[in-house]
């Protein structure tokens, strides 16, 4: 103990005598021991005898950056720990649905209450009112919806929504913009298929994309030369694209395609899968002030547990079944935990402070990075909103997936694993947005760009 006490003593020492804060301390001694990661080899080498690549989802594979992937243990709040006891700070967030923080106690508190209750229905529940009504009152579109299993399904039932309220068969979607993975939408996805290097996908029929156009994003030039030729049953696109990394769009160009809609009878969809109660409390639309007919939502609405929908104006809405002949059907679809849990996340962003906490910390990371990567000559850009972001290594502007692919993809995998090394958990592909949550802290995020520092200082 005496010789604890000497060390301590010892340290503060030399803290006092450079007038280093206890901070800065951290700092410098944040990386010392780099993580090894035997445990997880073990069990994907397992994984990839029993699964395809040995992943449920192909981006988790770390296609794009090399390495392995790791097999996270457990999460929670602003950390996941993985099976070889590795703690990190997860800017992943489940893929964006964490925003209230990982396995929040009010969150599981009401996942618990409402367990007892059963699992699933298959039948009218009360807490499909209660989302559904804080859903309407929040997204400025929204004023019936239709909840899902998730985001790709969401997306496949609004297709055919649009097309059955047009009688048009043609939609327009946007390079590197990701609506899932049905047959219409892979066509420039971004997002996996872009990670993966595929040019679209095998087994997808020249009829299910004959119907698919595709513009520019952030150019209505493009968008108007179609609209012209055809008779396009929507616009579809992510208001803010994370799906090729972090891209905003221009005002300009959401208020444009909001005129070229209503101009050529065409609706617009705003895919907000992945912005819709992160970037504001009602969307990417309350956001920009730039309201869509059509709103597909996911992630953050189920609070972690699998969930989308799909809402937008009455008139629209009324065409889905059993109100009206567009049919769409789900066996799990408004299941009471999904419901629980969405209900009770959207109480928590309510909150006074939340996007504030969100914007200040995000906006304070991405700082940090640019401004380390640019320290030591690296060509850097990038931004954010609120609770979400993106980097590319290239001098940018980024404003489209062709901007995008210009990014040094050699170097961000190298970044990746040295971050991973060291305790950082970022999304393994230069082509994915990253996010924070309530439970990211101002410690969290000096830790971070420390380390980022020492990467960009290696690479």
């Amino acid at each position: 103990m005496r010789s604890y006490i000497t060390s301590v003593v010892a340290i503060l020492s030399i803290c006092n005598s450079y007038s280093l804060t206890i901070r800065q301390v951290m700092k410098a001694s944040v990386t010392d021991k780099l993580y090894t990661f035997e445990k997880s080899a073990q069990i994907f080498a397992e994984a990839k005898t029993l699964m395809p690549g040995g992943v449920s989802s192909p981006v988790r594979a770390f296609k794009s950056v090399g390495g392995e992937p790791i097999v996270f243990d457990k999460v929670k709040g602003a950390y996941a720990w993985d099976v070889d006891g590795n703690k990190y700070i997860d800017y992943v967030c489940t893929w964006g649905p964490s925003i209230v923080g990982h396995a929040n106690d009010e969150v599981l508190d009401s996942l618990r209450e409402t367990l007892v209750k059963g699992t699933s229905f298959g039948a009218p529940g009360p807490l499909e009112n209660v989302l559904a009504k804080l859903v309407i009152e929040a997204v400025p579109s929204v004023e019936m919806v239709r909840f899902t299993n998730s985001g790709t399904e969401a997306c496949m039932g609004m297709l055919r929504l649009v097309r059955a309220f047009t009688g048009r068969d043609a939609i327009i979607k946007f390079d590197g913009c990701y609506h899932g993975h049905a047959d219409s939408f892979l066509v420039q996805a971004g997002s996996g298929v872009a990670t993966l290097g595929l040019p679209d996908s095998p087994g997808v029929p020249q009829g299910a994309t004959r119907s698919t156009l595709v513009a520019t994003y952030n150019d209505l030039a493009s968008v108007e030369t179609l609209l012209k030729t055809t008779d396009v049953a929507a616009v579809i696109l992510e208001p803010v694209v994370g799906n090729s990394g972090f891209i905003k769009p221009t005002k300009e160009f959401l208020v444009g395609l909001r005129e070229l809609t209503t101009k050529y009878g065409a609706l617009l969809v705003f895919d907000e899968v992945m912005t819709g109660f992160r970037i504001a409390y009602g969307g990417a639309q309350a956001h920009f002030g730039i309201t869509p007919d059509v709103t597909t939502m996911g992630k953050v609405i189920g609070g972690g547990l699998p969930v989308g929908a799909y809402g937008g104006r009455r008139d629209i809405m009324q065409l889905v079944a059993p109100a009206g002949p567009m049919y769409q059907a789900g066996t799990l679809s408004g299941n009471p935990l999904a419901m629980a849990a969405g209900i009770k996340t959207m109480e928590i962003l309510k909150r006074p402070g939340s996007y504030e906490h969100l914007e200040k910390i995000t906006s304070k990371l991405i700082a940090g990075i640019l401004a380390a990567g640019k320290e030591f000559g690296h060509p850097v850009c990038g931004g954010s909103i609120s609770g979400m972001f993106g980097f590319f290594f290239t001098d940018g502007p980024v404003n489209n997936f062709v901007d995008a692919s210009k990014s040094d993809l050699k170097k961000f995998a190298k970044w990746h694993r040295m971050m991973l090394e060291r305790g950082v958990y970022l999304a393994p592909s230069q082509y994915e947005a990253g996010f924070t949550s309530l439970a990211h802290t101002e410690e969290d995020v000096d830790r971070t760009i420390a380390i980022a520092r020492e990467v960009m200082s290696k690479l």
